[in-house]
């Protein structure tokens, strides 16, 4: 099968090029805003054919499909940053929403019939309500960033091109998801490229955070894009899943199961650029549908999911 996969060379991206390789028969084809892979995923450079292309360029996306002919496209490139959105709003929408759009139009306009996975956000949510089993799929968004904003939109203008002109799309909306390869703007691998640090004797035993009090439904990147795959295989056209552990932690309380896996002291201080504009306190992914529909499990448990990132960092240069 031809499979076209945008973002490819993102932390999820590279992660799922690498589950669609393992399964074997697949040509895999990846587009990327450049031709230089980095060196985290290097490997995949021999065995992953590249295209160079800003997604928000039309046409060289349509003539891309025309060359390719995927059969199935799984869109995971967008603009990734939560934080930075509040100062470069734009780039989340046009990163997110508008070249989403032109993808679909790219797709309209070429005539093919590929299955489409567009890959969302749990955080088009907003807060999850205390009390509640987390967030379902039928719940109002109430996005509260311009990142999470641009990603409703373009999850909203995902369903309407199933319905006119009839586009085979199926959506996920992943809550946070960690492991290795994961850049260190993000606070888990930011934590563990610290430690690593540390232990080298390259930083003083100071480690620096941001909101350690706000909650997040952490899942193993192994196990999300091996949800995708499966809701890629299964999902119905137009429908929607979260995907997600289903279980909340306290970024206190995952920095605390670092640092006993480093095994060192370390002092822990919160630092102000390091906190958001405005951060959502509680996130926590109802994942029933998935599960029932699907049959995924998740494989991977928190702790070894973070001695893998640790694992990861002790290794960089």
């Amino acid at each position: 099968m031809r499979i076209l996969v945008t973002g490819v060379m993102g932390f999820a991206g590279s992660h799922l090029a690498e589950a669609l390789l393992a399964q074997g028969g697949h040509c895999v084809i990846g587009v990327a805003r450049r031709r230089t892979w980095p060196d985290a995923c290097r490997h995949l450079a021999a065995h992953v054919e590249l295209y160079e292309c800003d997604l928000c360029d039309g046409e060289t996306l349509e003539q891309i499909l025309r060359a390719v002919q995927p059969e199935r496209i799984y869109h995971l490139a967008g603009y990734p940053h939560v934080g930075r959105s509040f100062q470069e709003a734009e780039a989340a929408w046009q990163g997110n929403l508008t070249a989403t759009h032109r993808l679909y139009d790219a797709v309209v306009r070429w005539g093919g019939r590929p299955r489409i996975l567009f890959v969302g956000s749990g955080l088009v949510y907003g807060d999850s309500v205390s009390g509640t089993d987390g967030c379902t799929e039928n719940d109002l968004l109430r996005p509260e960033s311009p990142y999470a904003a641009s990603k409703a939109a373009a999850d909203l203008v995902s369903y309407q091109y199933t319905r006119h002109p009839g586009l085979d799309i199926v959506r996920v909306r992943p809550f946070n998801h960690i492991g290795p390869r994961q850049a260190p703007q993000f606070a888990v691998p930011n934590f563990a490229r610290q430690l690593a640090a540390i232990e080298r004797g390259r930083q003083p035993p100071l480690l620096q955070t941001g909101n350690l009090q706000s909650c997040r439904d952490l899942t193993d990147v192994r196990d999300v894009v091996a949800a995708y795959m499966l809701v890629m295989e299964q999902g119905p056209s137009g429908e929607v899943y979260n995907v997600g552990s289903g279980q909340s932690y306290a970024m206190q309380t995952v920095l605390e199961r670092l640092i006993a896996l480093s095994g060192i002291a370390v002092e822990v201080r919160q630092t102000a650029n390091l906190l958001r504009a405005a951060d959502t306190a509680h996130v926590r992914a109802n994942t029933d549908k998935l599960r029932h529909e699907t049959g995924w499990q998740p494989r991977f448990h928190l702790d070894r999911t973070l001695a893998d990132i640790l694992a990861y960092w002790r290794e960089q240069p």
